[in-house]
């Protein structure tokens, strides 16, 4: 490796968030400043509201229901409907309606 051509290395970097939280870690700066750290992101606070604008999981959850209602109903019908399927003919019966039809002209 090439000597002199690394930024220097700080063990002891402060790091300091706007919310007066400091910590220390390494890093080429030897002080950092944030805006948000682990102590005031609300997701790791745990104090994230979830915010339904214009009520969206609630037209979600509605067009689950109307999902789960269509694919109930199809499945009901099917039950009811079930007919036994006549069974197609095979070659052999195919080939005898041809030579009969032929041997009628």
């Amino acid at each position: 490796m090439k000597k002199d051509i690394h930024p220097t290395y700080y063990t002891d970097t402060k790091v300091v968030c706007a919310c007066g939280n400091t910590f220390t870690t390494g890093s080429t700066l030897k002080e950092i400043r944030t805006e948000i750290c682990s102590e005031c992101h609300p997701f790791y606070t745990g104090k994230e509201n979830i915010i339904d604008t214009a009520g969206r999981v609630d037209r979600y959850k509605a067009r689950v229901k109307k999902t789960a209602d269509i694919k109930e109903k199809k499945s009901s019908s099917k039950k009811i409907k079930q007919e036994p399927k006549q069974e197609k003919p095979g070659n052999m019966e195919r080939l005898e309606k041809i030579k009969q039809s032929l041997s009628g002209k």
